[in-house]
């Protein structure tokens, strides 16, 4: 039986399309019946267009068949986190605030993507200015659960097979918990391997760009084609970028070592959270070492939460201040708690920041990866929020790539993720070690 072109991975579709195989038009069309199929019950799409998605795909079938070049992503769909401006949809950024806001140009990860021959799909479903209010999305495995916030929809859209690709953003925890709750890939490269021009702000210091995929070699060749040097984005750094595919693709020459921090939080992990990943750490035996970590660690949770809160509050004072009403309760209290930060608090916690960066450069000289959560367990309920972020803070913080690997299974029968974390600008080097990981576990079990 001939496969659903809307289950391939996005290195199938490409690798397809560049043959001949399959048409952009016939893989947009599956992926368009597929979220008619299932997003009445999902709700990952704030914006979709279908005859837009069309049309972009068939000019792309056009070029291929006239022999002009083709790009990483040549005819292949990507949803976008409606944060993420595009000149030709609407950002509406999870809020009535900005119903109806259509930006004049496109984000610089948005170029890149039509460079590399992608089609725009539409916008997946966000929280309110992407923090804590949930959105209407839910998640694909169990409709009574959460997909995670804030990228929500970015998530829910790739685990239900809506595209292979999505963008979503991470301030604290909202690429890699989604992800878990979701049972698909997540991965957040090194803070400064992508521009974040044309994404709404809600932190200067920590705002990251990360990707949804339901392959690691699909999260690689994603992050590859949007990073890039941009001189209007402060954190952007003027160097090369790590090869992430390459990095994805290659066999890793000596057994890594990885290290666990026995962190006083890890008291929030649920029972089957916590079971699994002792038997991914029970497995590694000798290649794991189990650290103690200094009381000033657990610290640094705060001091995120002081710089978000502060940035957030600098950023969004004018629409706070002309749409306090159409702001929600929940980020109204935060809202409060962050205009009682003093400048010195802030600049404090800014250099605490500083030093865990410089902590973090010195610690991986002896460790290819940290092993660690990458949510307090499964889904919770509707109800009960987005889920806990806390697992993701020390490593958003530091500005270190994260990769999420969807390898665990809970109680309820639902995704459970486990979350390595690596060197700085050294992301190559974290998708080779998870790729080892994935062989290695799969070896055990098999």
């Amino acid at each position: 039986m001939k496969q659903d072109p809307a289950s391939l991975t996005a290195q199938q579709a490409a690798s397809q399309i560049r043959q001949g195989l399959l048409s952009s038009v016939d893989l947009v069309k599956a992926c368009l019946a597929r979220i008619e199929q299932t997003d009445a019950s999902i709700g990952a799409w704030s914006h979709l267009d279908p005859e837009q998605a069309l049309d972009q795909a068939a000019e792309l079938d056009r070029i291929r068949r006239s022999g002009f070049a083709i790009g990483a992503l040549h005819g292949v769909p990507v949803g976008l986190k409606d944060i993420v401006d595009t000149a030709d949809m609407p950002t509406e950024r999870g809020t009535p605030i900005f119903a109806g806001r259509q930006p004049d140009a496109d984000a610089a990860i948005v170029e890149r993507l039509r460079e590399a021959g992608a089609v725009i799909m539409g916008k997946t479903v966000t929280t309110e200015l992407a923090f804590l209010n949930p959105s209407q999305t839910r998640n694909p495995h169990n409709p009574d659960r959460t997909p995670g916030g804030s990228s929500s929809g970015s998530a829910a859209a790739v685990a239900a097979h809506h595209v292979p690709l999505t963008i979503g953003t991470q301030t604290n925890g909202s690429v890699i918990r989604p992800a878990s709750f979701c049972g698909v890939y997540g991965f957040k490269p090194t803070r400064g391997v992508i521009s974040r021009r044309g994404i709404l702000q809600t932190s200067v210091s920590l705002d990251q760009v990360g990707v949804f995929a339901r392959s690691l070699g699909d999260a690689a060749l994603l992050t590859d084609v949007i990073s890039g040097y941009d001189q209007t984005d402060p954190a952007s750094f003027s160097r090369p970028r790590p090869g992430m595919a390459q990095g994805a693709a290659e066999t890793a020459p000596v057994e890594p070592d990885f290290a666990v921090f026995d962190m006083p939080f890890h008291d929030r992990l649920a029972n089957d959270a916590r079971e699994g990943l002792e038997a991914v750490i029970e497995t590694l035996g000798e290649r794991v070492s189990r650290l103690q970590p200094a009381d000033t660690m657990a610290g640094l949770v705060s001091v995120q939460a002081t710089i978000h809160e502060y940035e957030i509050c600098m950023h969004l004072a004018e629409s706070f201040d002309a749409h306090w009403d159409q702001v929600s309760p929940l980020l109204q209290t935060v809202v409060e708690r962050g205009r009682q930060i003093s400048k010195a608090q802030y600049e404090d916690a800014l250099a605490v920041k500083a030093s865990a960066e410089k902590f973090f450069a010195d610690f991986f000289v002896e460790f290819d990866a940290i092993i660690a959560p990458s949510a307090a367990g499964e889904a919770p309920l509707l109800d009960q929020g987005t889920g806990d972020p806390i697992f993701c803070t020390l490593w958003t913080l530091a500005g270190l790539p994260t990769i999420t690997l969807p390898l665990l299974v809970g109680d309820n029968d639902l995704p459970i993720g486990v979350q390595l974390i690596g060197p700085a600008e050294k992301d190559d080097r974290l998708l080779r070690t998870a790729g080892w990981l994935q062989t290695r576990l799969a070896e055990e079990a098999a």
